[in-house]
């Protein structure tokens, strides 16, 4: 898994058109204020151990909205940090799990449309915890 975290000011969305064919249409705009955004992008070797994955990917969310003051997290399938990609199915499997764990500390929780290209405004201050990066 590539997980960036960006700490948004604002983060906004809209569906633009959708990338998966399994998904319905629909549309969808939404803003959020001081969020730790996670671009996510689950990988291939990901689809062994899911769970650990997920894991993973709810202790660093959780770390970074502590590190910038926030209980706001969003969810955002971002398949451009690798070649390799996990299936939708367990992406979007490891994306609910996760917000269900998140949800359940505390944290408000949201998830942009899954297999949707979305238009994005993102304001992000120029603070250090601000941008953060993980390979696991």
């Amino acid at each position: 898994m590539k997980l960036l975290m960006i700490y948004a000011d604002t983060f906004a969305y809209k569906t633009s058109r959708r990338s998966l064919e399994t998904v319905s249409e629909m549309s969808e705009e939404k803003i959020i204020a001081n969020a730790v955004v996670g671009f996510i992008h689950i990988e291939e070797k990901d689809e062994a151990d899911p769970s650990y994955v997920e894991t993973k990917l709810v202790k660093n969310l959780k770390w970074a909205a502590r590190k910038n003051d926030t209980e706001n997290i969003v969810l955002h399938s971002f398949t451009h940090l690798s070649e390799s990609k996990a299936s939708p199915e367990i992406t979007k499997q490891i994306f609910d799990n996760a917000e269900q764990r998140l949800d359940k500390s505390g944290y408000d929780v949201v998830q942009t449309p899954f297999g949707y290209f979305l238009d994005l405004h993102v304001e992000a201050p120029g603070n250090p915890l601000a941008r953060l990066f993980k390979d696991i």
